[in-house]
């Protein structure tokens, strides 16, 4: 490309050293970005990093070719000193570096161009899936015109405590707008009364409780005895990690024979003792933040968001799909990795995941496979948030305002 530049008359300057970038580049209006492509993994080194900074630095409108450079096309990391596109022109296909931040932050708009790679060259496997608008209708489930209650999937929320009432409600809500016909919520004995005040079309059981008011592990054949009328269950949300609370996890995970969404100390409670999610032969979905799946995996979430892709497979199984929140939710399962693209930062609430969880389990409940479950519940998590923002602005969403705008992302897939 520099070549058939400079045979078409455009001046052509070598900088000599780190020094010349800034006056070889000048003033001009549009700078073409071509000092890396894919493949890098580190920081730049001198003088590239100089060339980046120049960029950077003189104000034209910047086009990329292919990525950023400094930016690694198969994480998003960006390891030193990176471009910030106005647009990137990517060729054959998007590469993940250009959908996961801190990357994707780095991109401005972003096109694919055609440049005459056949498709039957292109990797089949171990890519990272974009779905579209079609992609999650047909994962979406419909209720027949004649459906009963049951037919929509029932729904068990096992979550809270004393300290912890409005994770629960939230999860219950998240189920319930998701589309379950029946949701329970199981929850210390002592908060059932304000719990059923709470949610008018939940059922709600207390059950046993401890001293602090977190379910004690004796609770677990009460439990076994309300998930034989459902069809899913949600634990975790709310929970604590007290020890009575741990052990009853540890055992439903165990011994649960129907799908089953882990979430917040549904999570916190398997530390140490992941190995129980491997012996699971029922569909199972994790909905981990960046620190829950750190402590899982025994490492840290510095790491976890640097290979977001990556670290999500890691606690994948034949069964189980690893839903990791954050921006660019990432869902992996089944040998496959799909990014969400829907979301905003007003979605940093407390809350917002308890939401999530629940309408993973309503999906489950209605027979959603668990990478389907995950994909559909995680776009449309994100797509309310977005409608929630629109409506109130991203600084003053709350984590009912997604479940209360559920109805406009479903309507956006649904036609």
């Amino acid at each position: 490309a520099a070549k058939r530049a400079a045979e078409s008359g455009v001046p052509w300057r070598a900088p000599s050293g780190p020094d010349e970038f800034a006056d070889a580049i000048g003033e001009p209006a549009v700078v073409v970005d071509a000092v890396f492509g894919v493949g890098l993994t580190k920081a730049p080194a001198e003088p590239f990093a100089a060339a980046i900074r120049a960029i950077d630095a003189c104000g034209a409108f910047v086009v990329s070719a292919d990525v950023p450079s400094g930016v690694d096309s198969d994480t998003g990391r960006v390891p030193g000193r990176a471009v910030r596109a106005n647009l990137t022109v990517t060729f054959t296909a998007l590469k993940p570096g250009l959908l996961l931040y801190p990357g994707a932050e780095r991109t401005g708009h972003v096109s694919v161009a055609d440049v005459g790679v056949p498709a039957d060259c292109l990797p089949a496997t171990d890519v990272l899936e974009v779905w579209d608008a079609a992609d999650y209708r047909r994962v979406l489930p419909v209720a027949p015109r004649d459906a009963h209650k049951n037919d929509r999937g029932r729904v068990l929320v096992v979550a809270g405590s004393r300290a912890y009432t409005g994770a629960a409600a939230l999860a219950v809500a998240g189920a319930q707008r998701m589309g379950a016909g029946y949701v329970t919520l199981a929850v210390p004995e002592s908060i059932a009364p304000t719990m059923q005040v709470k949610l008018t079309s939940a059922v709600v059981v207390g059950l046993p409780e401890n001293p602090g008011g977190t379910l004690a592990s004796k609770t677990l054949d009460a439990v076994d005895d309300l998930a034989r009328d459902h069809d899913a269950v949600v634990v975790g949300p709310g929970l604590t990690v007290a020890s009575g609370t741990v052990l009853l996890v540890r055992k439903l995970v165990r011994d649960l024979a129907l799908p089953l969404v882990l979430d917040a100390d549904g999570l916190n409670a398997l530390v140490d003792a992941v190995e129980l999610l491997d012996a699971r032969q029922y569909p199972t979905v994790l909905t981990p933040h960046p620190g829950e799946l750190a402590r899982l995996l025994s490492t840290d979430a510095v790491s976890v968001q640097s290979d977001r892709v990556s670290s999500a497979m890691r606690l994948t199984g034949e069964h189980r799909c690893c839903v990791l929140k954050g921006a660019r939710t990432v869902v992996a399962g089944s040998g496959r990795r799909v990014v969400t693209l829907t979301g905003n930062p007003g979605m940093a609430t407390a809350g917002a995941g308890d939401v999530l969880a629940g309408m993973t389990g309503t999906l489950l409940a209605q027979g959603v496979a668990p990478l389907a479950a995950g994909a559909l519940a995680a776009h449309l998590h994100g797509a309310a948030g977005d409608a929630a923002a629109d409506a109130l602005t991203e600084t003053c969403v709350m984590a009912e305002d997604i479940a209360d705008h559920l109805p406009q992302a479903v309507r956006g897939i649904a036609g």
